[in-house]
């Protein structure tokens, strides 16, 4: 099929202006010639049609849209007609993306940050009490509206309860984006609801500072310093940040999922009841100046590979000689 343009009828839809545009999907903002409704049409191009794969990712985040209910939650909306192409049609959402507003204000102010997380809180607990983790939680899937509503979009990688695990091809597709992912899905892990509140914790400390907890000069520097070290206090980056609201961040981005905020609830509460969170003397405070490399694993990792051909040999004589 050739790719859909600008002004062209889609079935009963109007594509009236293209909002995006991926590797894998168009997004239109389009009119439904039936009623005059304003809607967003995803299509996905054509050669993702062929890949199983993909397909299969498609089709899951078509499902999961159409069974949430949640003003935090984009729609997918079920217009029960029959389609001549593959697509997909949701509410449209005025506002822009969480991305366009750290970047235009670097940092976003504690208040209103807290607002925006409050929010995203609010979402999260609603779809992970319906059995889904969203697994690709960023600013670029979180769009605000002028009075700081949010949304949640783009379930393409998210897992369902009793669903079939997909394996994708591509690291971002598998587990996510690298600078927000969780240390146990940097680890192969699926990931589940805990990893979205690390994700937002992620986000929170990036519109409170303007940076990022994680940094390398690739995605894989960026997952390894995740696991090795901690990130730089948000005080020491934003000294107007409020030393509860940065214990805030710390619960959110406990390396090991069982120390986390284990629901989407507790962080919420935590982020509405700001004064009532108990601030301790962390390790994290100080070990932050210790920067620890990967370099002692890789080598430890080699030598074990060495040595298993040794073991199997030594295993091998044994047999032989007690057989």
């Amino acid at each position: 099929m050739t790719p859909l343009r600008v002004g062209e009828l889609l079935d009963y839809y109007r594509l009236e202006q293209l909002i995006a545009r991926s590797g894998m999907a168009s997004v239109f903002k389009a009119t439904d010639t039936r009623d005059g409704r304003t809607v967003a049409i995803k299509i996905p191009h054509p050669d993702m049609e062929a890949d199983p794969v993909l397909y299969d990712r498609f089709q899951r985040e078509t499902e999961i849209g159409k069974i949430m209910d949640h003003p935090g939650v984009m729609k997918v909306l079920n217009d029960g007609e029959k389609r001549s192409r593959i697509y997909m049609v949701m509410e449209w959402v005025e506002g822009q993306l969480l991305r366009q507003i750290i970047h235009d204000l670097k940092p976003i102010p504690e208040e209103r940050s807290l607002r925006i997380a409050a929010r995203v809180c609010d979402a999260l607990e609603h779809i992970h009490n319906r059995g889904v983790a969203h697994r690709d939680m960023k600013p670029e899937n979180i769009m605000v509206d002028s009075d700081d509503n949010i949304k949640l979009i783009d379930f393409g990688i998210a897992s369902k309860a009793g669903a079939r695990r997909l394996t994708f091809a591509k690291l971002s597709q598998v587990m996510g984006t690298p600078d927000y992912i969780a240390p146990e899905q940097v680890k192969g892990k699926r990931g589940d609801g805990r990893s979205d509140l690390y994700a937002l914790g992620v986000i929170l400390y990036e519109m409170l500072t303007g940076k990022l907890p994680f940094q390398g000069p690739n995605p894989f520097a960026v997952m390894n310093d995740r696991l090795l070290n901690n990130p730089i206090p948000p005080r020491a980056v934003n000294p107007e940040i409020r030393p509860e609201v940065q214990e805030i961040i710390y619960r959110a981005l406990e390396r090991e999922p069982t120390n986390r905020y284990k629901k989407a609830s507790e962080f919420l509460w935590d982020l509405e009841h700001v004064d009532q969170v108990g601030v301790g003397d962390r390790a994290e405070l100080s070990d932050w100046k210790v920067r620890k490399s990967p370099v002692a694993r890789q080598v430890g990792f080699y030598i074990m590979m060495a040595l298993i051909p040794i073991v199997i040999f030594g295993l091998l004589f044994w047999v032989a000689k007690h057989s």
